[in-house]
């Protein structure tokens, strides 16, 4: 019997060379066009992609089906996203919604319409290693995005295509100008969809007050006044507006630590110590599967501490109640709290976890 395969279509080029894939090889594919964001100002593409769907499940000839998953969005994901800038952490909301929506709610839907599997357009692969579903890093360097699937459940990874897996953009791309898709010169998105092109601060003081005060060197001495901590991350160095101080020297200042308590924003100069950090400790860990063997002894692995990052010798340690601390060979630069470290054994991902402390 063939079988369907449900797959997220977003109206990019990924999935739909991800769907074309699929025909190729047999299934019974179905397209599922989620509305994850009710845009109500234009600068969310969403009308713009589920147009761009409509035409590429026309030209394959695959039904297309649509649903709105915004309340569960904002519930599961956006009040999340909101609740660490309140805490002057930097969150990653793609994490949270990959395993609440994509391989949550949507693979809910997806068997109601009968679907005996799970496809998405990402670049990274899917098997069964120990008897249950795990997680490899995609073939394009550059493009592997496990990182953001570290927190799947390996039930869902079980049931999951990743058409993508084995290929590299460069060839993703043309498939689909060789096969004539009508998205094929289609933008990549970038960002968030709720933000969209618009300024990153002024989104996100409709929802949360902002709250100046002092910019600090380590020593204590006021250089500026920021706009809010929720507005900076570690390491940041754009858009701190700290100009030529009498008596300093000429080099870029970055943001190295925050003050909750006194709402002061600690900036540094040039490659300050505070910039870099050997260990870290990090809550509700999420492993793909069963923990792995060694973390109460110190696992000898690999880890990233942000997309794209080269692999980091370390070893991890359970602390107890999906607490871990991790010790890295090598500094790390800008570790960022509210941040996923996610850990590997070669191209297996292990799983991860959130970013709490740093030191």
């Amino acid at each position: 019997m063939t079988k369907r395969v449900i797959l997220g279509l977003s109206g990019g080029v990924d999935s739909a060379v991800a769907a074309l894939l699929l025909k190729d090889d047999g299934y019974d594919v179905h397209a599922l066009h989620m509305t994850n964001w009710e845009d109500d100002d234009g600068y969310c593409t969403a009308a713009e992609d589920l147009q761009d769907a409509r035409r590429v499940c026309e030209q394959l000839d695959v039904p297309l089906h649509h649903v709105n998953f915004a309340t569960q969005y904002r519930d599961q994901v956006f009040e999340y996203f909101l609740d660490e800038y309140r805490k002057g952490r930097t969150p990653n909301p793609d994490v949270l919604c990959n395993r609440e929506i994509k391989f949550g709610v949507f693979r809910d839907y997806a068997k109601r319409l009968g679907g005996d599997l799970l496809a998405t357009g990402h670049y990274a692969r899917s098997g069964i290693v120990d008897g249950h579903g795990a997680l490899f890093k995609g073939k394009d360097p550059n493009k592997d995005q496990s990182y953001f699937l570290h927190a799947v459940s390996a039930e869902a990874l079980a049931e999951t295509l990743f058409p993508l897996g084995e290929l590299v953009k460069g060839e993703v791309r043309q498939v689909a100008r060789d096969r004539g898709l009508a998205i094929h010169d289609k933008k990549d998105s970038t960002g968030i969809c709720f933000i969209g092109e618009r300024p990153f601060r002024e989104f996100l003081s409709t929802y949360l007050p902002a709250n100046p005060g002092p910019m600090r060197t380590p020593g204590g001495d006021v250089v500026g006044e920021h706009q809010g901590l929720m507005y900076y991350t570690l390491g940041q160095r754009q858009g701190l507006h700290i100009g030529g101080i009498h008596g300093r020297p000429e080099l870029p200042w970055y943001v190295v630590a925050k003050d909750l308590d006194d709402n002061a924003l600690i900036v540094a100069q040039g490659e300050h110590e505070l910039l870099f950090s050997e260990r870290l400790e990090a809550s509700d860990a999420s492993w793909i599967g069963k923990p792995p063997a060694g973390l109460d002894t110190g696992l000898r692995c690999t880890a990233k501490v942000r997309y794209r990052q080269a692999d980091q010798d370390c070893v991890v340690r359970d602390l107890g109640n999906g607490r871990l601390e991790v010790q890295f060979d090598e500094r790390q630069r800008a570790v960022a709290p509210g941040q996923f470290v996610v850990f590997y054994d070669e191209s297996l991902c292990l799983g991860g976890a959130v970013i709490d402390q740093i030191g």
